[in-house]
């Protein structure tokens, strides 16, 4: 499960566009916190930091307590924008979070075992079908990730989102039955098959 992040922030009394403008200037990346029944809060991080952050991976799975001049809230990223151009963030959406509360996320998958499949030995492909699944869990169990293991697998086999460990309480947004990750034949000897009958009708 992901751990809980510590981060700094400040209030800030004015919102709307020349507000952020004015806030990035001063190297704050503008943000706002809403949800858990209470108004939105404007607030401002430090740009260096947030930037690290979001480009640190796992950012809108994990777990922050932001500190609100002396105030402490439990939060999630839910979004995020960056600069077209020179890609740093330019606002974040934080949801407050409870006790009990469930929230929706995207969980990335890696794929390990490679070297244990007798269809990757004998040539075939790993093709990643989801690199990423969507469940609602409680914020506190969100995983890292899902590690799925093609050990063991032939060319023409697959897994579905059934071998997937899910935490206490989750659910998949999608069918237990769907694809994740299968074997296929090498791209090399599917061309010399597409290729064969041609030259057959050539010699004709």
């Amino acid at each position: 499960m992901t751990a809980v992040k510590q981060i700094q922030a400040s209030a800030r009394a004015q919102v709307g566009k020349g507000a952020a403008r004015a806030v990035r200037r001063q190297g704050q990346t503008p943000a706002v916190i809403y949800g858990g029944g209470a108004a939105p809060e404007a607030i401002a991080l430090d740009a260096n930091k947030t930037r690290l952050l979001i480009y640190g991976g796992h950012f809108l799975t994990t777990l922050f307590d932001i500190s609100v001049d002396g105030k402490t809230q439990r939060v999630i990223p839910r979004d995020y924008q960056l600069d077209p151009v020179k890609d740093f963030p330019i606002h974040v959406d934080f949801l407050r979070v409870a006790a009990g509360q469930t929230v929706t996320v995207e969980v990335p998958i890696h794929v390990v075992g490679q070297e244990a499949s007798p269809g990757v030995k004998s040539g075939g492909l790993v093709q990643i079908v989801e690199h990423s699944l969507e469940i609602t869990v409680e914020p506190e169990l969100i995983p890292e990730a899902f590690e799925v293991s093609v050990a063991g697998l032939q060319i023409g086999d697959a897994l579905e989102a059934s071998v997937i460990k899910l935490p206490k309480g989750a659910k998949l947004s999608v069918g237990s039955d769907a694809t994740i990750v299968t074997i296929v034949p090498p791209m090399a000897e599917e061309a010399g098959d597409a290729e064969a009958p041609a030259a057959e009708a050539k010699k004709a």
